[in-house]
């Protein structure tokens, strides 16, 4: 059974990041300059500039691991350390695109963080997030169950982890590290598609499009026309707002 929802996991993800990157692309059409959220070394940069002209003075990025930073500042990129729970460190109406991958669930305060995207971002800007779904059918049979969901949230045990009590269903190189001062992995809050679209909308988008990935347990082959259909209890959302 893990094996079957471990290949649900990994075509979820590689679609949903699929989508997401679409999007970033689309709204850098209009040039400008544009903010990667949760930076890393840079690695979105380069897959972003084998598809588009794009120059290293348009792009800026956040990240909170310093070796990561300098990582990514190595390849000339202008990366910044910083903690993306508080103000994003930038001036009003900076960028015309804001993308935050796998980011939103890493923070303890995600809606003040979407509020400095707002504030950030140039008119007729856009943002674009992906991010894990708590609604899913999958999330409620697992609590169910008795069990905890998906590689988090989880506690501060990697040896739950590695038991039975943790349906994990993420990749095996995933990196365990919830017994760090700082986890990568772990996930804090989790929002449900529609209160994440309704939100975006009550803090001043007008225009917000969502996308659902992972309709979960159904097989590989029917997840196009389910998603679709129900993208309100998929496992990955990609929601693109419009300032």
């Amino acid at each position: 059974m893990r094996g079957y929802f471990k290949r649900l996991y990994v075509r979820t993800m590689e679609q949903a990041y699929g989508q997401a990157f679409r999007e970033v692309i689309s709204a850098l059409d209009n040039g400008g300059a544009f903010l990667d959220c949760g930076a890393s070394g840079g690695t979105s940069f380069e897959r972003l500039s084998e598809r588009i002209d794009i120059g290293k003075d348009q792009y800026h990025g956040i990240e909170w691991d310093e070796a990561c930073v300098a990582q990514g500042r190595s390849k000339g990129l202008n990366i910044q350390q910083g903690d993306l729970n508080k103000a994003l460190p930038f001036e009003d109406n900076s960028f015309s695109c804001i993308y935050a991958l796998s980011l939103l669930e890493h923070l303890l305060y995600p809606c003040r963080f979407l509020n400095n995207c707002h504030r950030t971002l140039q008119a007729d800007g856009t943002l674009v997030l992906l991010t894990p779904n708590i609604s899913t059918y999958f999330t409620a049979v697992l609590i169910l169950a008795g069990k905890m969901p998906s590689s988090g949230p989880h506690p501060d045990s990697d040896l739950l982890i590695q038991t039975e009590e943790l349906f994990k269903v993420s990749p095996d190189s995933l990196i365990v590290d919830s017994e760090s001062d700082t986890p990568v992995h772990r996930h804090l809050v989790v929002f449900s598609f529609s209160v994440l679209r309704n939100y975006l909308r009550m803090i001043g988008f007008s225009d917000v499009q969502g996308y659902g990935f992972g309709l979960y347990p159904f097989p590989n082959f029917m997840q196009p026309m389910l998603e679709k259909l129900d993208p309100y209890h998929c496992h990955q959302m990609v929601f693109v707002a419009r300032k």
